[in-house]
């Protein structure tokens, strides 16, 4: 294996799904002898792990305005949904910094929020280095949204966007198209699509339709997010060890649309109703939740954690489950889903985005019809009556092992790496 230096370029350290995701690759990357770093456009947190390009007080500052002024602005024209959208009209160069420069390769992962707009994108190619990047949602070939949902004005050059409030042909959306159709043509970058989904979803785009994308996973800490025992784990949350007890993560309120968290009421309140379904011997566990927020009501015994900060106690917190449910209506390949199966808890989910990559249907989990609430109950009946419940724990956490353990991924990326280096011309 040849030496290799790799920095990765994140907007945030750690918040969120792409930045956790982008950490737990270069620390797996880091244990298989790899020189990795990350680099961060703003640092809310102390870790000495990941480095920020925002380090004195004046870049800070415009750091927080760029972060705002786009997020602002953004809301300001667009309708009052909840699909995220990005103007990408902010942004700063990176190309000076030293680990940058040093690279030889180029990591891109979430860069929105006043980071790396087109224009800066474009100018990594005077730096002459591969160049990778992760998707972790569909911004980088979209006009704009982060989450597209049945919306196919990808598929051409964007324009009419339904999330803006004055749509039409030459929309922001489709000026946004444009501005990277533009930064696309002077990069040259290789896609790493976390999964199938993003890939086939990648093909279908009129902005990156021919670029050659590779399908690697994101990886996971599987010494942290790890089994154990079902009933002490159960006592730790002070839930009765013979509860059936179900988690899901937080959900905003009933309207929220991305999480599909009416769903998520519809399928418990149809499991509550079915004979041979003990009410008092089921209890839902959700943790995540903000203070303050719109809570619905559930037919089961519910249990709030609220936010948990700590890995280890997460995974114990998913080692209390019997099942893990998530009604999410478009995920590229959730971080809760493979926490989920690595602390050997089966997931119910919809079959939709990511989830399929990870969740094999009544092996280590059920995949229910697509917003189909009375399947998506089935699926926590199924588990419920399980004789050989025990089977498939160690199926979701052999499943992890198997295709996402950090070893894995972290093989898949060097050879990606290795084979781009060596396509450099010399």
């Amino acid at each position: 294996m040849i030496d290799l230096k790799v920095v990765h370029l994140n907007t945030y350290d750690g918040n969120g799904g792409a930045g956790r995701a982008c950490l737990r690759l270069s620390d797996a990357l880091k244990a298989s002898g790899i020189d990795s770093k990350v680099l961060v456009y703003y640092k809310f947190g102390q870790n000495p792990k990941i480095d920020t390009f925002s380090k004195s007080p004046l870049q800070k500052a415009r750091a927080v305005y760029n972060i705002l002024s786009e997020r602002y602005y953004a809301k300001w024209l667009s309708k009052s949904v909840k699909t995220p959208f990005s103007l990408q009209w902010f942004g700063r160069s990176v190309i000076n910094h030293p680990d940058v420069k040093n690279a030889d390769i180029i990591h891109l992962h979430w860069v929105n929020h006043g980071f790396l707009n087109p224009k800066f994108l474009a100018q990594l190619d005077e730096l002459e280095k591969p160049i990778v990047w992760t998707f972790h949602d569909s911004n980088a070939f979209t006009g704009g949204c982060h989450v597209r949902y049945g919306c196919e004005n990808f598929h051409q050059q964007c324009g009419n966007c339904p999330i803006l409030k004055i749509s039409g042909k030459n929309d922001i959306s489709h000026k946004t198209w444009l501005r990277k159709q533009k930064a696309y043509t002077e990069l040259n970058f290789h896609i790493v699509a976390p999964s199938k989904w993003m890939a086939a979803s990648v093909k279908f785009s009129s902005l990156l339709g021919t670029r050659k994308a590779t399908v690697i996973p994101n990886t996971i800490e599987t010494k942290i997010f790890k089994p154990y025992v079902k009933s002490e784990a159960k006592k730790i949350l002070k839930i009765n060890p013979d509860k059936f007890v179900l988690m899901s993560g937080f959900m905003p309120s009933k309207n929220d649309k991305h999480k599909g968290t009416p769903y998520l009421i519809e399928a418990l309140e149809i499991l509550s109703r079915r004979s041979g379904i003990q009410k008092e011997n089921i209890e839902l566990v959700i943790f995540g939740n903000k203070e303050n927020a719109e809570m619905p009501e559930f037919p089961f015994k519910t249990t709030f954690l609220g936010t948990i900060n700590k890995d280890e106690h997460l995974a114990k917190c998913y080692s209390a489950a019997d099942a893990f449910i998530t009604p999410s209506l478009e995920d590229n390949l959730p971080n809760t889903v493979m926490e989920s199966l690595s602390c050997a808890t089966p997931v119910v989910a919809f079959t939709t985005g990511g989830i399929p990559d990870m969740v094999k249907h009544m092996q280590n989990g059920y995949l229910a019809e697509y917003q189909n609430a009375e399947d998506l109950a089935n699926g926590i009946e199924w588990l419920y009556h399980r004789p050989n419940k025990e089977e498939i724990q160690k199926a979701a956490r052999l499943s992890i092992l198997t295709d996402f353990s950090e070893e894995v991924i972290a093989a898949e990326h060097i050879h990606l790496y290795e084979t781009l280096i060596d396509l450099q011309p010399k």
